[in-house]
């Protein structure tokens, strides 16, 4: 009885196995494993050397990763024509011979990533009509020639990095109509390669990281007007983006990160109107100053991570009316205030975790929306005052924050009469909690900067260089913090120089010289020249009344060589001049005539 159970047992094997036969169309090499429901063939790790001959014929996935081939033969895949997924990665290909996948033209998807391949003949592609995704990744190419993929009409991702590449021929990427991204990660390019890119009309991706480029030229990305998503990363000698470096672009994704730009690249953005992200995360830049990114109406998600951003100026996010994600983490910024944004209530993400932040009123409005803003599982940290030190801003209550509105000290009037010409000093002393940024308004309610004839000064001060006529009029000092504001005016009046005919006192004048107190007491008016000047003026004439000498004594030199030229003797006649007598005398007609001899 149970010889006969084990005799049908063999026999319903043995049909199973003879099915299994005619379901793949062929035998299965016995080191690798073959699977009729999905019709794949897994040979990986088994030590080949060389593609197997013996393969189903109806087989649609082949995997041959991990193994010691060296070589690939032309027509190497012939037998397995329905092939829709060939794995050759991490083998020791070096050569892939001309018409080497001749046939495959159901194939979708080719990894060769992995290898040891310096450079693909033409004609390596040819017959993969329908490949859609190639990897030729982590292999040792080092150039890419004229129509290398110019069979490939369906492919639409190139996975190129981890190559040696240095040099990218202009054509190389002819043919590849429909290509959507493309990937180059640490090549050993040292600029973009203008002409190759501009092959790739469809490009919609495209990835340069770990490169050695130093700047992106004008037009780096002409006729890519179908790039959406830009990323340019990791490349440390990057530090500058021409002006027009992003010409013809619309993109909606922009990362250049870990390079070495040391300012936000305002100018290359300024036409991205469709951006919505823009990644500057690791660049050494220290500051963001107002309305840089206004012109960005559509951003919606900003990166600055690790940039060792110290300051973010008031009005740096103005005009950012769809920012909902900023993201300012590991930096040194002491504090974020409110009047960064136009509109601080649109923002749904902010991290300010890792940075030293000083938590007061400036970071009220932080802590009242703490719970509409969420910091992602990231709660920043006051690092002062030490009564708050080390607990997170979700954990604060108002009345922790310490917070005292801008006072300016003294209120003392300051009316400054003066003539022209003398330099006037306005002071200005505020306190509060925090501490109060001070700015100057002149008669015309413009700001003053710390530059010019007409500066403010790093304590406050505001100075009044060679004060002119035009200078009069009432300047406002305002002291503001995250509490409130306070101001005070004060005048100055200037005299002209009463007589028309006086000169006027010279605009260059040496620096604090003419200065007036803010009492209006009147200096007296410096002497114009120095001796320093007087010394120069003098030693410079007598230099030229020297040469003026030499000059002349050369000339009679060479005059008074001129021998046989020059006659030593002259006779000259002349008319003695009329002379009238005392009864209308005859003038006198008589000529005269002498000889003088030269020496």
């Amino acid at each position: 009885m149970c010889v006969a159970a084990d005799w049908r047992w063999l026999h319903w094997w043995v049909v199973l196995q003879w099915l299994v036969g005619v379901t793949l169309g062929g035998s299965c090499d016995q080191r690798c494993d073959c699977q009729p429901p999905l019709l794949t063939v897994n040979c990986s790790s088994r030590h080949l050397t060389r593609v197997p001959d013996s393969l189903p014929e109806t087989s649609v996935s082949l995997n041959l990763s991990h193994n010691v081939i060296k070589t690939l033969t032309r027509g190497q895949f012939s037998s397995v024509t329905l092939l829709r997924y060939l794995d050759l990665s991490h083998n020791t290909l070096s050569v892939i011979e001309v018409d080497a996948f001749l046939g495959l033209h159901n194939l979708q998807t080719l990894t060769l990533s992995d290898n040891r391949l310096k450079i693909i003949p033409v004609g390596a592609f040819t017959g993969l009509p329908n490949v859609q995704r190639l990897d030729i990744s982590e292999n040792e190419i080092l150039v890419f020639l004229d129509d290398t993929f110019r069979d490939m009409l369906s492919l639409l991702t190139l996975e190129v990095s981890e190559n040696d590449v240095v040099f990218v021929s202009s054509r190389a990427f002819g043919g590849l109509l429909n290509l959507q991204e493309l990937d180059f990660d640490r090549c050993n390019l040292t600029s973009v390669p203008v002409e190759a890119l501009s092959l790739l009309a469809r490009l919609s991706r495209l990835r340069l990281c770990r490169m050695s480029l130093t700047s992106l030229a004008n037009n780096s990305f002409r006729q890519l007007s179908r790039l959406r998503d830009l990323s340019v990363s990791h490349c440390p000698r990057l530090n500058s983006l021409a002006v027009n470096s992003l010409m013809g672009l619309n993109l909606s994704s922009l990362t250049v990160s870990h390079c070495n730009l040391t300012s936000v690249p305002c100018s290359p953005l300024h036409h991205l109107v469709y951006l919505t992200d823009l990644d500057l995360s690791y660049n050494p830049i220290s500051s963001v100053q107002s309305h840089l990114l206004a012109h960005l109406l559509r951003l919606q998600q900003l990166h600055l991570v690790g940039c060792g951003l110290l300051t973010v100026d008031p009005g740096a996010f103005r005009g950012l009316t769809s920012l909902r994600l900023l993201d300012l983490s590991a930096n040194g910024l002491v504090t974020l205030e409110e009047s960064a944004f136009q509109a601080a209530n649109a923002l749904e993400v902010l991290r300010l975790d890792g940075n030293p932040l000083a938590c007061d009123c400036r970071l009220l409005w932080v802590m009242r929306r703490r719970a509409q803003l969420p910091f992602r599982g990231h709660s920043p940290t006051c690092a002062k005052p030490l009564r708050v030190q080390g607990r997170t801003i979700g954990k604060l209550t108002e009345a922790e924050l310490p917070c005292r509105q801008a006072r300016i000290l003294s209120r003392k009037p300051q009316d400054v009469r003066t003539d022209e010409g003398h330099t006037v000093l306005f002071f200005c002393g505020a306190d509060g909690d925090p501490a109060p940024s001070i700015f100057w308004l002149n008669p015309r309610r413009s700001l003053l900067s710390g530059s010019g004839r007409i500066r403010v000064l790093s304590n406050g001060t505001l100075e009044v260089r060679y004060a002119q006529v035009q200078d009069s009029g009432y300047y406002l000092c305002v002291a503001s913090n995250a509490a409130g504001n306070d101001s005070v005016s004060v005048s100055l009046w200037v005299r002209g120089f009463a007589g028309p005919t006086r000169e006027r006192l010279p605009s260059l004048l040496p620096e604090g010289s003419g200065r007036a107190a803010v009492n209006g007491s009147q200096g007296s008016l410096p002497f114009l020249f120095d001796v320093k000047t007087l010394v120069i003026a003098v030693t410079m004439g007598f230099m030229c009344f020297l040469s003026s000498m030499a000059v002349c004594f050369i000339f009679m030199f060479f005059w008074s060589q001129s021998k046989g030229q020059i006659r030593h003797t002259a006779t000259i006649e002349f008319v003695q001049r009329s002379s009238a007598g005392a009864a209308g005398a005859v003038k006198s007609t008589e000529r005269s005539r002498f000889s003088v001899k030269l020496i």
